[in-house]
Protein backbone atom coordinates (compact mmCIF):
# COMPACT_ATOMS: atom_id res chain seq x y z
CA UNK A 1 0.00 0.00 0.00
CA UNK A 2 2.86 2.48 0.85
CA UNK A 3 4.63 1.90 -2.52
CA UNK A 4 0.92 2.60 -4.42
CA UNK A 5 0.36 5.90 -1.91
CA UNK A 6 4.30 6.70 -3.41
CA UNK A 7 3.41 6.51 -7.21
CA UNK A 8 0.28 8.08 -6.78
CA UNK A 9 1.85 11.17 -4.36
CA UNK A 10 4.31 11.61 -7.19
CA UNK A 11 1.86 12.60 -9.69
CA UNK A 12 1.00 15.83 -7.53
CA UNK A 13 4.46 16.62 -7.21
CA UNK A 14 5.53 16.52 -10.91
CA UNK A 15 3.93 19.03 -13.39
CA UNK A 16 0.99 17.25 -15.63
CA UNK A 17 -1.10 18.08 -18.22
CA UNK A 18 -4.64 19.86 -16.91
CA UNK A 19 -6.43 16.55 -18.75
CA UNK A 20 -4.14 13.86 -17.04
CA UNK A 21 -4.40 15.89 -13.45
CA UNK A 22 -8.01 15.58 -13.31
CA UNK A 23 -8.06 11.84 -14.14
CA UNK A 24 -5.23 12.38 -11.15
CA UNK A 25 -7.44 13.80 -8.58
CA UNK A 26 -10.46 11.51 -9.66
CA UNK A 27 -7.91 8.47 -8.75
CA UNK A 28 -6.89 10.16 -5.22
CA UNK A 29 -10.70 10.85 -4.50
CA UNK A 30 -11.71 6.80 -4.95
CA UNK A 31 -8.18 6.41 -2.86
CA UNK A 32 -9.39 8.64 -0.03
CA UNK A 33 -12.92 6.92 -0.21
CA UNK A 34 -11.71 3.34 -0.17
CA UNK A 35 -8.80 3.41 2.04
CA UNK A 36 -9.69 5.75 4.90
CA UNK A 37 -7.49 3.52 7.49
CA UNK A 38 -4.73 4.48 5.26
CA UNK A 39 -4.81 7.81 6.15
CA UNK A 40 -6.31 8.19 9.40
CA UNK A 41 -5.29 4.78 11.88
CA UNK A 42 -1.77 4.48 13.56
CA UNK A 43 1.17 7.38 11.44
CA UNK A 44 -0.08 10.37 10.20
CA UNK A 45 2.97 10.19 7.76
CA UNK A 46 1.38 9.53 4.82
CA UNK A 47 -1.61 11.72 5.67
CA UNK A 48 0.92 14.50 6.23
CA UNK A 49 2.25 13.89 3.24
CA UNK A 50 -1.03 14.27 1.04
CA UNK A 51 -1.69 17.30 2.20
CA UNK A 52 1.59 19.05 1.85
CA UNK A 53 0.56 18.18 -1.74
CA UNK A 54 -2.47 19.06 -1.76
CA UNK A 55 -2.52 22.46 -0.58
CA UNK A 56 0.74 22.61 -3.30
CA UNK A 57 -2.04 22.23 -5.80
CA UNK A 58 -3.81 25.30 -3.57
CA UNK A 59 -1.69 27.58 -4.51
CA UNK A 60 -1.11 26.63 -8.13
CA UNK A 61 -1.46 29.66 -10.52
CA UNK A 62 -3.98 27.04 -12.92
CA UNK A 63 -7.67 27.57 -11.61
CA UNK A 64 -8.59 24.13 -12.57
CA UNK A 65 -5.58 22.95 -10.28
CA UNK A 66 -6.50 24.80 -7.49
CA UNK A 67 -10.60 23.52 -7.73
CA UNK A 68 -9.43 20.32 -7.88
CA UNK A 69 -6.67 20.25 -4.88
CA UNK A 70 -10.00 22.28 -2.88
CA UNK A 71 -12.47 19.47 -3.87
CA UNK A 72 -9.68 16.94 -2.72
CA UNK A 73 -9.04 18.75 0.42
CA UNK A 74 -12.45 19.00 1.29
CA UNK A 75 -12.87 15.24 0.90
CA UNK A 76 -10.43 14.68 2.65
CA UNK A 77 -11.58 16.92 5.97
CA UNK A 78 -15.06 14.99 5.42
CA UNK A 79 -13.58 11.51 5.71
CA UNK A 80 -11.85 12.02 8.28
CA UNK A 81 -14.68 13.47 10.38
CA UNK A 82 -16.67 10.43 9.01
CA UNK A 83 -13.95 7.74 10.26
CA UNK A 84 -14.33 9.54 13.52
CA UNK A 85 -17.85 9.01 13.79
CA UNK A 86 -18.42 12.89 13.27
CA UNK A 87 -16.48 14.31 16.21
CA UNK A 88 -13.82 15.76 14.54
CA UNK A 89 -10.94 15.67 11.71
CA UNK A 90 -8.29 16.30 14.08
CA UNK A 91 -5.67 14.52 11.95
CA UNK A 92 -6.32 16.18 8.90
CA UNK A 93 -6.80 19.60 10.38
CA UNK A 94 -3.51 19.02 12.50
CA UNK A 95 -1.21 18.12 9.40
CA UNK A 96 -2.99 20.99 7.40
CA UNK A 97 -1.47 23.64 9.58
CA UNK A 98 2.02 21.41 9.75
CA UNK A 99 1.85 21.12 5.91
CA UNK A 100 1.11 25.15 5.50
CA UNK A 101 4.11 25.39 8.13
CA UNK A 102 6.61 23.36 5.84
CA UNK A 103 5.59 25.24 2.82
CA UNK A 104 6.41 28.56 4.39
CA UNK A 105 9.51 27.20 6.37
CA UNK A 106 10.93 25.85 3.52
CA UNK A 107 10.38 28.85 1.39
CA UNK A 108 8.62 27.18 -1.20
CA UNK A 109 6.39 30.37 -1.31
CA UNK A 110 2.94 30.78 -0.75
CA UNK A 111 1.01 33.58 -2.95
CA UNK A 112 -1.52 35.03 -0.19
CA UNK A 113 -4.32 35.78 -3.06
CA UNK A 114 -4.41 31.88 -4.79
CA UNK A 115 -4.42 30.34 -1.38
CA UNK A 116 -6.79 32.64 0.51
CA UNK A 117 -9.07 32.14 -2.92
CA UNK A 118 -8.72 28.55 -2.22
CA UNK A 119 -9.59 28.94 1.45
CA UNK A 120 -12.68 30.93 0.24
CA UNK A 121 -13.73 27.81 -1.95
CA UNK A 122 -12.74 25.24 0.80
CA UNK A 123 -15.28 27.02 3.24
CA UNK A 124 -18.08 27.46 0.89
CA UNK A 125 -17.96 23.62 0.54
CA UNK A 126 -18.73 23.01 4.42
CA UNK A 127 -21.40 25.80 4.00
CA UNK A 128 -23.27 24.30 0.81
CA UNK A 129 -22.66 20.39 2.24
CA UNK A 130 -26.71 20.16 3.16
CA UNK A 131 -25.34 16.62 4.74
CA UNK A 132 -23.09 18.30 7.75
CA UNK A 133 -25.13 21.28 8.30
CA UNK A 134 -26.72 19.75 11.23
CA UNK A 135 -23.07 18.79 12.96
CA UNK A 136 -20.05 20.79 14.06
CA UNK A 137 -18.00 20.09 10.50
CA UNK A 138 -18.55 23.78 8.88
CA UNK A 139 -17.69 25.60 12.36
CA UNK A 140 -14.22 23.16 12.25
CA UNK A 141 -13.55 23.76 8.71
CA UNK A 142 -13.94 27.30 9.57
CA UNK A 143 -11.79 27.60 12.67
CA UNK A 144 -9.11 25.65 9.93
CA UNK A 145 -8.93 28.36 7.90
CA UNK A 146 -9.16 30.92 9.99
CA UNK A 147 -6.05 29.48 11.55
CA UNK A 148 -4.35 29.05 8.53
CA UNK A 149 -5.16 32.83 7.47
CA UNK A 150 -3.32 33.29 10.84
CA UNK A 151 -0.33 31.56 9.80
CA UNK A 152 -0.38 33.53 6.21
CA UNK A 153 -0.12 36.78 8.19
CA UNK A 154 2.93 35.38 9.80
CA UNK A 155 4.22 34.74 6.21
CA UNK A 156 4.15 38.37 5.15
CA UNK A 157 6.01 39.08 7.89
CA UNK A 158 8.67 36.43 7.44
CA UNK A 159 9.03 37.75 3.24
CA UNK A 160 9.32 41.19 4.96
CA UNK A 161 12.10 40.25 6.58
CA UNK A 162 13.68 37.75 5.06
CA UNK A 163 17.18 39.49 4.07
CA UNK A 164 17.47 39.84 8.23
CA UNK A 165 18.70 36.08 9.42
CA UNK A 166 17.93 37.59 13.35
CA UNK A 167 14.11 39.15 12.70
CA UNK A 168 13.56 35.95 10.24
CA UNK A 169 14.16 33.67 13.56
CA UNK A 170 12.32 35.69 15.83
CA UNK A 171 9.03 35.69 14.02
CA UNK A 172 9.94 31.65 13.60
CA UNK A 173 10.74 31.77 17.47
CA UNK A 174 7.05 33.16 18.23
CA UNK A 175 5.42 30.80 15.76
CA UNK A 176 7.33 27.74 17.70
CA UNK A 177 6.47 29.10 20.99
CA UNK A 178 2.78 29.75 19.55
CA UNK A 179 1.93 26.07 19.40
CA UNK A 180 3.75 25.04 22.74
CA UNK A 181 1.20 22.60 23.33
CA UNK A 182 1.01 21.19 19.40
CA UNK A 183 4.43 19.13 19.58
CA UNK A 184 4.43 18.45 15.83
CA UNK A 185 3.63 22.18 15.14
CA UNK A 186 6.41 23.39 17.40
CA UNK A 187 8.87 20.67 15.94
CA UNK A 188 7.85 21.91 12.73
CA UNK A 189 9.06 25.56 13.14
CA UNK A 190 11.51 24.82 15.29
CA UNK A 191 13.69 22.95 12.56
CA UNK A 192 12.28 25.80 9.87
CA UNK A 193 14.86 27.54 12.46
CA UNK A 194 17.68 25.32 12.21
CA UNK A 195 17.81 25.39 8.76
CA UNK A 196 18.22 29.20 8.90
CA UNK A 197 20.71 28.58 11.05
CA UNK A 198 22.51 25.93 9.03
CA UNK A 199 22.25 28.52 5.78
CA UNK A 200 23.77 31.33 7.99
CA UNK A 201 26.27 28.79 9.46
CA UNK A 202 25.14 29.41 12.93
CA UNK A 203 26.03 26.34 14.31
CA UNK A 204 25.66 26.09 17.61
CA UNK A 205 22.35 27.48 17.60
CA UNK A 206 20.99 25.14 14.80
CA UNK A 207 22.35 22.49 16.99
CA UNK A 208 20.10 24.16 20.43
CA UNK A 209 16.95 23.62 17.85
CA UNK A 210 17.48 19.78 17.46
CA UNK A 211 18.03 19.39 20.96
CA UNK A 212 14.78 21.66 21.65
CA UNK A 213 12.94 19.18 19.40
CA UNK A 214 14.68 16.33 21.25
CA UNK A 215 13.38 17.60 24.65
CA UNK A 216 10.16 18.17 23.02
CA UNK A 217 10.49 14.40 22.08
CA UNK A 218 11.25 12.95 25.47
CA UNK A 219 8.76 15.25 26.88
CA UNK A 220 5.81 13.38 25.17
CA UNK A 221 7.65 10.01 26.02
CA UNK A 222 7.40 11.18 29.30
CA UNK A 223 3.56 11.55 29.07
CA UNK A 224 3.33 8.26 27.03
CA UNK A 225 5.19 6.25 30.19
CA UNK A 226 8.11 5.31 28.14
CA UNK A 227 11.01 7.84 28.93
CA UNK A 228 10.72 8.50 32.71
CA UNK A 229 13.34 11.10 32.54
CA UNK A 230 11.75 13.55 30.06
CA UNK A 231 12.56 17.02 29.50
CA UNK A 232 14.58 17.12 33.14
CA UNK A 233 17.22 15.07 31.40
CA UNK A 234 18.63 18.35 29.28
CA UNK A 235 19.22 20.60 32.51
CA UNK A 236 23.00 19.53 31.89
CA UNK A 237 22.80 20.87 28.48
CA UNK A 238 21.07 23.85 29.13
CA UNK A 239 18.72 25.45 31.45
CA UNK A 240 16.56 27.16 28.69
CA UNK A 241 15.60 23.66 27.94
CA UNK A 242 13.04 22.70 30.24
CA UNK A 243 11.72 25.69 30.65
CA UNK A 244 10.76 25.80 27.19
CA UNK A 245 9.63 22.34 26.34
CA UNK A 246 7.96 21.07 29.88
CA UNK A 247 5.10 23.20 28.87
CA UNK A 248 3.21 20.51 26.04
CA UNK A 249 -0.82 20.00 27.37
CA UNK A 250 -2.88 16.83 26.81
CA UNK A 251 -4.94 18.77 24.38
CA UNK A 252 -5.80 17.27 21.06
CA UNK A 253 -2.41 18.15 19.60
CA UNK A 254 -0.71 15.33 21.39
CA UNK A 255 -3.45 12.73 19.78
CA UNK A 256 -2.10 12.59 16.69
CA UNK A 257 1.52 12.41 17.66
CA UNK A 258 3.54 8.75 17.58
CA UNK A 259 7.08 9.50 18.31
CA UNK A 260 8.92 6.47 19.44
CA UNK A 261 12.86 6.30 20.89
CA UNK A 262 14.08 5.90 17.47
CA UNK A 263 12.84 9.98 16.55
CA UNK A 264 14.37 11.06 19.83
CA UNK A 265 17.55 9.21 19.10
CA UNK A 266 17.57 10.76 15.28
CA UNK A 267 16.93 14.36 16.68
CA UNK A 268 19.91 13.83 18.86
CA UNK A 269 22.24 12.58 16.53
CA UNK A 270 21.55 15.51 14.35
CA UNK A 271 21.93 17.67 17.39
CA UNK A 272 25.39 16.05 17.63
CA UNK A 273 26.53 16.14 14.30
CA UNK A 274 25.82 19.78 14.29
CA UNK A 275 27.41 20.81 17.26
CA UNK A 276 30.50 19.37 16.61
CA UNK A 277 30.24 21.60 13.59
CA UNK A 278 30.03 24.16 15.98
CA UNK A 279 33.56 23.07 18.03
CA UNK A 280 31.25 22.76 21.30
CA UNK A 281 33.19 19.57 21.74
CA UNK A 282 32.17 19.09 25.28
CA UNK A 283 28.41 19.01 24.61
CA UNK A 284 28.85 15.99 22.85
CA UNK A 285 29.59 13.97 26.22
CA UNK A 286 26.02 15.27 28.03
CA UNK A 287 24.36 14.61 24.65
CA UNK A 288 25.58 10.68 24.64
CA UNK A 289 24.56 10.02 28.06
CA UNK A 290 20.90 10.45 26.63
CA UNK A 291 21.90 8.34 23.51
CA UNK A 292 23.81 5.59 24.99
CA UNK A 293 21.11 3.79 27.72
CA UNK A 294 18.89 3.71 24.64
CA UNK A 295 21.56 1.73 22.38
CA UNK A 296 22.20 -0.62 25.95
CA UNK A 297 18.81 -1.36 26.20
CA UNK A 298 18.06 -2.12 22.68
CA UNK A 299 21.46 -4.20 22.70
CA UNK A 300 22.65 -2.25 19.63
CA UNK A 301 26.34 -2.88 19.91
CA UNK A 302 27.60 -1.65 16.62
CA UNK A 303 25.72 1.80 17.55
CA UNK A 304 27.33 1.71 20.98
CA UNK A 305 30.70 1.57 19.27
CA UNK A 306 30.22 4.47 17.14
CA UNK A 307 29.20 6.50 19.80
CA UNK A 308 31.85 5.39 22.17
CA UNK A 309 34.22 5.97 19.04
CA UNK A 310 32.80 9.78 18.37
CA UNK A 311 33.09 11.04 22.09
CA UNK A 312 36.50 9.46 22.33
CA UNK A 313 37.27 11.75 18.91
CA UNK A 314 35.82 14.52 20.93
CA UNK A 315 37.68 14.68 24.15
CA UNK A 316 40.60 14.45 21.73
CA UNK A 317 39.50 17.34 19.61
CA UNK A 318 38.79 19.06 23.63
CA UNK A 319 42.42 18.14 24.41
CA UNK A 320 43.93 19.51 21.08
CA UNK A 321 41.74 23.06 21.34
CA UNK A 322 43.07 23.91 24.82
CA UNK A 323 46.61 23.21 23.83
CA UNK A 324 46.42 25.24 20.90
CA UNK A 325 43.89 27.82 21.96
CA UNK A 326 42.70 28.67 18.36
CA UNK A 327 38.99 27.80 19.02
CA UNK A 328 37.01 30.65 18.93
CA UNK A 329 33.49 30.17 20.15
CA UNK A 330 32.07 33.86 19.29
CA UNK A 331 31.91 37.25 20.39
CA UNK A 332 29.36 39.18 22.17
CA UNK A 333 27.65 43.16 21.38
CA UNK A 334 24.68 44.85 22.85
CA UNK A 335 22.77 46.11 20.03
CA UNK A 336 19.81 49.04 20.76
CA UNK A 337 17.28 50.14 18.15
CA UNK A 338 15.99 53.61 18.66
CA UNK A 339 13.51 55.50 16.10
CA UNK A 340 9.53 54.95 16.95
CA UNK A 341 8.93 55.75 13.16
CA UNK A 342 11.11 53.44 11.52
CA UNK A 343 11.47 50.50 14.48
CA UNK A 344 7.63 50.41 16.09
CA UNK A 345 7.56 47.54 18.15
CA UNK A 346 11.61 47.19 18.27
CA UNK A 347 12.00 50.83 19.51
CA UNK A 348 13.65 50.65 22.56
CA UNK A 349 14.44 47.48 22.84
CA UNK A 350 17.91 46.05 23.27
CA UNK A 351 20.09 42.87 22.69
CA UNK A 352 22.66 40.71 23.27
CA UNK A 353 23.87 39.32 19.73
CA UNK A 354 26.09 36.56 19.39
CA UNK A 355 28.61 37.14 16.63
CA UNK A 356 30.85 34.04 14.78
CA UNK A 357 34.65 33.92 15.58
CA UNK A 358 36.17 36.79 16.20
CA UNK A 359 33.88 39.29 14.32
CA UNK A 360 35.33 42.64 15.16
CA UNK A 361 33.41 46.23 16.47
CA UNK A 362 33.49 47.00 13.20
CA UNK A 363 32.10 44.46 10.85
CA UNK A 364 28.94 43.99 12.82
CA UNK A 365 28.13 47.60 12.37
CA UNK A 366 28.59 47.34 9.00
CA UNK A 367 26.32 44.68 8.98
CA UNK A 368 23.70 45.85 10.69
CA UNK A 369 23.98 49.21 8.81
CA UNK A 370 23.82 47.19 5.62
CA UNK A 371 20.82 45.25 6.46
CA UNK A 372 18.78 48.49 8.08
CA UNK A 373 19.78 50.82 5.36
CA UNK A 374 18.52 48.21 2.67
CA UNK A 375 14.90 48.49 4.32
CA UNK A 376 14.96 51.86 5.40
CA UNK A 377 17.63 54.11 3.40
CA UNK A 378 20.71 54.88 3.91
CA UNK A 379 20.17 58.66 4.89
CA UNK A 380 17.73 57.29 7.26
CA UNK A 381 20.09 55.29 9.39
CA UNK A 382 22.48 56.43 11.77
CA UNK A 383 24.71 54.54 13.84
CA UNK A 384 25.45 55.37 17.46
CA UNK A 385 29.50 54.39 18.16
CA UNK A 386 29.79 55.15 21.95
CA UNK A 387 28.32 53.09 24.70
CA UNK A 388 26.92 56.59 27.20
CA UNK A 389 23.13 56.04 27.96
CA UNK A 390 21.28 57.37 25.07
CA UNK A 391 18.70 60.21 25.85
CA UNK A 392 16.04 59.30 24.06
CA UNK A 393 14.42 62.95 23.88
CA UNK A 394 17.74 64.31 21.77
CA UNK A 395 17.65 61.80 19.15
CA UNK A 396 16.18 63.19 16.03
CA UNK A 397 12.62 60.97 15.14
CA UNK A 398 13.05 60.77 11.66
CA UNK A 399 16.27 58.81 11.94
CA UNK A 400 16.50 55.19 13.12
CA UNK A 401 19.06 54.78 15.25
CA UNK A 402 21.42 52.09 16.35
CA UNK A 403 23.30 51.37 19.15
CA UNK A 404 26.23 48.66 19.23
CA UNK A 405 28.71 47.91 21.88
CA UNK A 406 31.19 45.07 22.40
CA UNK A 407 30.45 42.71 25.34
CA UNK A 408 32.11 40.43 27.58
CA UNK A 409 30.44 37.40 29.70
CA UNK A 410 30.34 38.68 33.31
CA UNK A 411 31.11 36.21 36.21
CA UNK A 412 30.75 36.81 40.00
CA UNK A 413 34.29 36.00 41.85
CA UNK A 414 32.37 32.48 42.74
CA UNK A 415 31.45 31.67 39.38
CA UNK A 416 35.06 32.47 38.21
CA UNK A 417 36.70 30.05 40.53
CA UNK A 418 33.91 27.18 39.07
CA UNK A 419 34.54 28.47 35.45
CA UNK A 420 38.07 27.54 34.54
CA UNK A 421 38.02 26.66 30.64
CA UNK A 422 36.91 28.54 27.25
CA UNK A 423 34.73 26.82 26.93
CA UNK A 424 33.06 27.08 30.26
CA UNK A 425 33.34 30.84 29.77
CA UNK A 426 31.33 30.64 26.89
CA UNK A 427 28.55 28.36 27.88
CA UNK A 428 25.02 28.82 29.41
CA UNK A 429 26.06 32.52 29.79
CA UNK A 430 23.39 35.37 30.74
CA UNK A 431 25.21 38.27 32.18
CA UNK A 432 27.26 40.46 30.39
CA UNK A 433 29.32 43.86 31.03
CA UNK A 434 30.35 46.98 28.89
CA UNK A 435 32.54 49.32 30.75
CA UNK A 436 32.54 53.28 30.16
CA UNK A 437 35.33 55.36 31.52
CA UNK A 438 34.48 58.77 33.13
CA UNK A 439 36.11 61.42 35.53
CA UNK A 440 34.41 63.34 38.14
CA UNK A 441 35.76 67.01 36.66
CA UNK A 442 33.81 65.31 33.26
CA UNK A 443 36.28 64.22 30.71
CA UNK A 444 36.20 60.33 30.31
CA UNK A 445 40.00 59.98 30.29
CA UNK A 446 41.83 61.66 33.34
CA UNK A 447 44.92 60.75 35.73
CA UNK A 448 45.25 57.72 37.20
CA UNK A 449 44.15 58.64 40.47
CA UNK A 450 41.09 60.83 39.11
CA UNK A 451 39.91 57.85 36.21
CA UNK A 452 36.70 55.94 37.31
CA UNK A 453 34.60 53.60 35.38
CA UNK A 454 31.30 52.79 35.48
CA UNK A 455 30.58 49.32 34.78
CA UNK A 456 27.18 47.86 33.30
CA UNK A 457 26.00 44.53 33.94
CA UNK A 458 23.60 42.89 31.61
CA UNK A 459 21.34 40.22 31.95
CA UNK A 460 19.46 38.28 28.96
CA UNK A 461 15.90 36.41 29.14
CA UNK A 462 17.98 32.68 28.39
CA UNK A 463 21.09 31.77 28.09
CA UNK A 464 23.76 31.84 25.21
CA UNK A 465 23.36 29.66 22.79
CA UNK A 466 20.60 29.38 22.28
CA UNK A 467 17.75 28.45 19.70
CA UNK A 468 18.30 32.34 18.09
CA UNK A 469 21.59 33.99 18.15
CA UNK A 470 20.06 37.24 19.53
CA UNK A 471 18.37 37.54 23.24
CA UNK A 472 16.83 40.56 24.90
CA UNK A 473 18.10 42.24 27.68
CA UNK A 474 15.67 42.20 30.74
CA UNK A 475 17.73 43.70 33.75
CA UNK A 476 20.14 46.54 33.57
CA UNK A 477 22.42 47.04 36.83
CA UNK A 478 25.45 49.56 37.27
CA UNK A 479 28.53 49.27 39.31
CA UNK A 480 30.93 52.53 39.93
CA UNK A 481 34.55 51.67 40.38
CA UNK A 482 36.60 54.36 41.93
CA UNK A 483 40.00 55.10 40.69
CA UNK A 484 41.74 51.87 43.13
CA UNK A 485 38.89 49.93 42.46
CA UNK A 486 40.04 50.54 38.18
CA UNK A 487 43.57 49.99 39.18
CA UNK A 488 42.98 46.47 41.04
CA UNK A 489 39.94 45.53 38.29
CA UNK A 490 42.41 45.86 35.16
CA UNK A 491 45.80 44.55 36.89
CA UNK A 492 43.50 41.49 37.88
CA UNK A 493 42.59 40.88 33.98
CA UNK A 494 46.28 41.24 33.36
CA UNK A 495 46.98 38.46 36.00
CA UNK A 496 44.74 36.28 34.23
CA UNK A 497 45.75 37.08 30.90
CA UNK A 498 49.25 35.97 31.45
CA UNK A 499 48.41 32.98 33.58
CA UNK A 500 46.50 31.94 30.76
CA UNK A 501 49.68 32.42 28.20
CA UNK A 502 52.33 30.83 30.72
CA UNK A 503 49.81 28.02 31.60
CA UNK A 504 49.53 27.09 28.04
CA UNK A 505 51.05 23.51 27.14
CA UNK A 506 52.45 25.47 23.90
CA UNK A 507 53.57 28.56 25.25
CA UNK A 508 52.15 31.80 22.87
CA UNK A 509 55.35 34.10 22.97
CA UNK A 510 53.98 36.39 20.76
CA UNK A 511 51.12 36.41 23.14
CA UNK A 512 53.24 36.91 25.95
CA UNK A 513 55.19 39.83 24.38
CA UNK A 514 51.75 41.78 23.60
CA UNK A 515 50.20 40.82 27.00
CA UNK A 516 53.83 42.46 28.42
CA UNK A 517 53.88 45.64 26.69
CA UNK A 518 50.06 45.74 26.16
CA UNK A 519 48.28 49.23 28.11
CA UNK A 520 46.66 47.35 30.86
CA UNK A 521 44.61 50.65 31.87
CA UNK A 522 42.20 53.16 30.70
CA UNK A 523 44.46 55.53 31.24
CA UNK A 524 47.56 55.66 28.08
CA UNK A 525 51.00 54.52 29.24
CA UNK A 526 49.66 53.52 32.71
CA UNK A 527 51.60 50.05 33.82
CA UNK A 528 52.02 47.99 37.04
CA UNK A 529 54.64 50.63 38.44
CA UNK A 530 52.59 53.79 37.94
CA UNK A 531 49.57 52.11 39.70
CA UNK A 532 51.95 51.07 42.74
CA UNK A 533 53.14 54.64 42.53
CA UNK A 534 49.67 56.22 42.58
CA UNK A 535 47.46 54.25 45.15
CA UNK A 536 50.96 52.40 47.52
CA UNK A 537 53.54 54.74 47.78
CA UNK A 538 53.88 55.79 51.77
CA UNK A 539 52.58 59.61 51.38
CA UNK A 540 49.78 58.17 49.79
CA UNK A 541 48.76 54.64 50.53
CA UNK A 542 46.42 56.53 53.95
CA UNK A 543 43.97 57.99 51.23
CA UNK A 544 42.26 54.91 50.63
CA UNK A 545 40.32 52.34 52.59
CA UNK A 546 42.44 49.47 53.97
CA UNK A 547 40.54 46.52 52.68
CA UNK A 548 41.07 48.26 48.63
CA UNK A 549 44.52 48.84 49.87
CA UNK A 550 45.43 44.75 50.44
CA UNK A 551 43.57 43.83 47.34
CA UNK A 552 46.02 45.88 45.45
CA UNK A 553 48.92 44.62 46.54
CA UNK A 554 47.68 40.77 46.59
CA UNK A 555 47.10 41.41 42.73
CA UNK A 556 50.61 42.22 43.03
CA UNK A 557 52.13 39.19 44.62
Amino acid sequence: MKKIFEILLSFLQTSQSETLQKHIFSIWRSFIRKFQAVLFRGNAKLCGDLCYEILRCCNSRLSSTRKEACALLYLLMRSNFEYSRKTSFTRVHLQVIISVSQLIGDVVGISNSYFQESLVMVNNYAKSDKAMQKTNFPLEVKDLTKRIRTVLMATAQLKEHEKNPEMLVDLQYCLAKSYASTPELRKTWLESMAKAHLRTKDYSEAAHCYLHISALVSEYLRRRGTYPQGCAAFHMISPNIQTEESSIKDDSGMQDVHYTDSTLIENLEQAARIIEQAERYEVLGDIYKLIIPMYEVARDFERLSESYRKLFEAYNKIVEVMHSGKRLLGKYYRVAFYGQAHFDEENGKEYIYKEPKVTNLSEICDRLFNLYTYRYGKENVKLIMDSKKVNVDELDPKYAFIQVTYVTPYFTKEESKERLTEFERNNNIQRFMFETPFTKNGPAHGSITEQYKLRTILTTSHTFPYVKKRIEIIEHTEQELSPIEVAIDELHNKVIDLQEVVRAVTPDVKKLHLNLQGCVSTQVHAGPLAYAEAFLSKDKVNKYPVGKVAALKDVFK
